[in-house]
């Protein structure tokens, strides 16, 4: 086997060649089952050997003819310089007479190169070694034969196998004692090619003058010359270890050089992406693309960027050779130096797109683009969209915000929300400064000072004889506050309990119902509650077990029930079970299993700590759960801090634990005191209204500033709307500049002493447009009535109006009275019809 392997895409889609001792034609077809396979290239695909050509020897570059459909053609440079054209058994071409015919030069020496014209299909040009005053390029055209030409050609015979043939005259020639490495067509110019020359230089040579060199640049990078075939004022080279990329139109110097480890010894444009160049070392088993990402900036092309990457086709062998396929999208062959060949297709980078309205679309090959709208992400993103668009955070009655969420965490703060400024408001939670306190700012509690009042209830109070032990309660002024804010505002009234618990049954809340009734001790109560839940209900059948398990309760330490129900709680799932047997079977009245139970929830726990703990263990307790709830952004933790600095620092972890900006900037609003708007709640509501103004949503903007407002005062939006003057673009608006009667001299002010009026701009002092009725300079009163008051709304009449299509108005006065009557424009030559395209023209003032 030569040492040389080469391999090359035919334009038939599915074929392919290799060549270097013989060459060889293959043809690639999908993997099937039942189907032989020769040679496998790839996980899906394999080749099947098809033709072998072993008619020429010495064979040192090879080209195939470009339009070949069903049959090829094949320009084969050898040693001596001779190029062959050769088919692999009977085609279309015989008829033609071409298989077997040669193109011949004067003197014979080595073909470097060989490259048909893909415009010009029947030229083909060779490159060949320097002959003292012979040329080193020819190009033939392979339909002209030696008849049409003189005897200079001579009779050439084609090869050993075949007789005599009569060859055409090279029909271009040039490079008088040089040597031509490389060539390549001009993909938009047949009559252009570039060519490598002498080791010193690449030419552009028109063949129609061939003595004329075109252009030419000094420069070693004289191999491997080939055209970007999407772009061919882009053309790349190599020599040693650089590669060379140049411009076609500035060829002085090379816009790009590529520095490798290794020597190159092939380059190749893919053809189906732009820009996209593959090169090869020697002895490398990889092949390294760079991506060439032109830039233009203004009118001038700077140097380009380069994505450059490494892909391993997988044969740990060395690469002698690539070919990228000619429309496959990214796909290209290689042959090892064992002989392995390789199916690869290089992955896209993908190229994503994130639209403000959370709409995804990604490049998928060059003709294809795949898109995904918001539907299926989901994210907090798309959630806050939906909630806006809902009116979310806007509701008047602060509760009804919680509707609109399917977030049980959001409903749950705002109904506190609601509930808290309601006991405010009702003078229940009195001594507390804050709209919507906490109960940590309720609970006065001197830890080191108990003040609270504790009751013993004997057990035999429930109604069980056999209860000999004591229930130990709390009491205080502050402590019934926190129960207000917990929801547990019974007082002892059976009435409110019966009706809480009872609303908790109709939410199918049945296991914490029966635990409010069990810390409130109501033992029969709560037997009653679970006895009542339905079988359809998750653990239905199981909550009539444990009311007879509840019936059974016994304060006895050495008794079964509690012995065994001590051990048996552990293994229940329902949290609020598991505290109702963890209160029942305390001792030392010890609630840590029921106070750190997390599935019981927060306003749960925090009343039954004050019900059931001392003033210095509440402290303690509503500390450490306080510290917890911020740092986990758990925002239940509001019942504790309530609308605080630290409530502050809750809304900001919930916010980086979920990016909800909209719901921390309208609980913050909405909640926080005026005086508290620190500058990070401005900073939330900024981007909460640059969020919305992203997704176009002016409606929903609208309405959160005027609800801002109302909550916000300080916070007056600017003047947005004004009348501009045409010449220097500033607003002509008399009260901006501070103009009142009696204040001096102003531009071209005219009117009355009670009302001023000006007609040109106050800071150019261009005269202002012309009214198209009146053809006066329109211009406005300041608001200066004869009253005095300044802040008196202008008159409708006198102000300005235009048309927002051909922008051409007047005083409003006189244009209602014009349209009144006529529907067109009053400028002459105007055609617009102002009156018809005002979506409002029904509604004119009259």
């Amino acid at each position: 086997m030569s040492s040389k392997l080469e391999i090359q895409w035919t334009p038939i889609p599915n074929k392919f060649i290799t060549w270097g001792s013989e060459i060889c034609l293959y043809e690639v077809h999908q993997d099937r089952d039942n189907v032989f396979q020769s040679i496998k290239l790839s996980s899906t695909t394999s080749a099947n050997l098809l033709a072998t050509n072993t008619n020429h020897h010495y064979v040192k570059c090879l080209d195939i003819y470009p339009k070949s459909d069903a049959d090829l053609l094949l320009a084969v440079g050898l040693s001596n310089g001779r190029i062959s054209l050769s088919t692999f058994g009977p085609t279309e071409y015989d008829s033609l007479g071409l298989p077997g015919k040669e193109l011949v030069p004067r003197h014979a020496r080595q073909c470097n190169t060989v490259c048909w014209n893909t415009i010009e299909t029947s030229w083909v040009a060779a490159g060949l070694d320097k002959y003292r005053s012979d040329n080193s390029v020819l190009i033939w055209d392979i339909t002209k034969s030696s008849q049409n030409n003189d005897n200079s050609s001579g009779r050439l015979a084609v090869n050993t196998m075949a007789p005599a043939v009569e060859l055409a005259k090279p029909i271009a020639e040039f490079g008088v004692s040089e040597t031509a490495h490389s060539m390549a067509w001009f993909s938009s110019n047949s009559k252009l090619i570039a060519v490598g020359m002498n080791l010193k230089n690449i030419k552009f040579v028109d063949i129609r003058d061939p003595n004329k060199i075109t252009n030419s640049t000094l420069t070693k990078a004289v191999f491997g010359v080939c055209m970007d075939p999407n772009d061919d004022r882009h053309l790349a080279s190599f020599f040693e270890n650089n590669i060379y990329v140049w411009d076609t139109r500035n060829f002085e110097k090379p816009i790009l050089t590529l520095h490798h480890n290794k020597p190159v010894i092939k380059i190749a444009w893919c053809p189906t992406k732009y820009n996209l160049l593959g090169s090869l070392q020697k002895e490398s088993s990889v092949i390294n693309l760079y991506d060439i990402q032109h830039t233009v900036i203004g009118n001038e092309e700077v140097e380009p960027s380069v994505l450059e990457r490494d892909v391993a086709p997988g044969s740990p062998h060395n690469i002698m050779s690539f070919s990228w396929h000619n429309t496959d999208e990214n796909r290209f062959l290689t042959i090892a130096l064992s002989g392995t060949i390789t199916d690869y297709t290089v992955f896209d980078r993908i190229t994503l797109n994130w639209a403000p309205t959370s709409n995804v679309v990604w490049t998928y090959g060059r003709k294809t683009m795949k898109y995904i709208n918001d539907y299926p992400l989901q994210d907090i993103s798309t959630k806050i969209k939906q909630r806006a668009l809902a009116g979310y955070g806007l509701k008047a009655e602060i509760y009804k915000n919680g509707e609109i969420v399917d977030n049980e965490m959001l409903s749950n703060v705002w109904n506190w929300l609601y509930l808290s400024g309601k006991l405010v408001e009702d003078g229940l939670l009195n001594g507390t400064q804050c709209k919507h306190p906490g109960v940590q700012a309720v609970l006065k509690l001197d830890p080191s000072n108990n003040k609270s009042d504790h009751y013993s209830l004997l057990w035999s109070d429930l109604g069980n004889k056999n209860c000999q032990g004591v229930v130990r309660i709390f009491k205080h002024e502050d402590r019934d506050k926190a129960l207000h804010l917990c929801s547990w505002h019974f007082e002892r009234d059976s009435n409110k309990l019966t009706q809480f618990l009872e609303q908790l049954e109709k939410e199918q809340a049945y296991t914490r119902a029966a635990a409010i009734a069990v810390f409130n001790l109501k033992i029969r109560l709560a037997i009653d509650i679970l006895s009542r839940a339905p079988e359809n209900v998750s653990f239905g059948s199981s909550l009539n077990v444990m009311a007879m398990a509840l019936a059974g309760f016994t304060d006895d330490k050495s008794s079964v029930w509690k012995q065994f129900c001590s051990t048996a709680k552990q293994k229940l799932s329902d949290p609020y079970l598991k505290a109702i047997f963890s209160f029942l079977t305390t001792e030392n009245y010890n609630y840590e299993s029921v106070l750190n139970e997390s599935g019981v929830t927060v306003d749960d726990r925090v009343a039954f700590a004050c019900m059931f703990l001392p003033d210095n263990r509440l402290h303690d307790y509503l500390k450490r759960l306080s510290d917890k709830l911020i740092e986990e952004g758990n925002l239940d933790g509001l019942l504790l801090t309530g609308t605080n600095q630290d409530g502050i620092r809750l809304l900001q972890r919930y916010l980086d634990a979920t990016g909800d900006i909209q719901s921390t900037a309208l609980i913050a609003v909405r909640a926080f005191p005026v005086e508290m708007f620190s500058e990070t709640i401005k900073e939330w509501i900024s981007s909460y209204r640059n969020l919305l103004d992203t997704w176009q949503l002016w409606n929903e903007r609208a309405h959160f500033d005027i609800m801002l407002s109302t909550y916000w005062p300080a916070d007056t939006a600017p003047q947005q709307v004004y009348v501009s003057c045409n010449f220097c673009g500033k607003s002509i608006s008399a009260y901006m500049y501070g103009l009142t009667r009696g204040r001096g001299p102003f531009p071209r002010i005219s009117g009355t002493a009670n009302k001023l009026k000006m007609s040109s701009c106050p800071n150019c002092r261009k005269p202002l447009p012309r009214c198209a009725i009146c053809l006066m300079h329109m211009g406005t009163t300041t608001g200066s009535g004869s009253g005095g008051d300044s802040n008196k709304i202008i008159e409708f009449p006198n102000w300005f109006t235009w048309c927002q299509t051909c922008r051409h108005g007047g005083h409003v006065s006189h244009m209602t009275h014009w349209f009144d009557e006529h529907s067109e424009c009053p400028v002459t030559a105007c055609t617009c019809k102002c009156f018809s395209v005002d979506s409002v023209s029904n509604a004119i003032i009259k």
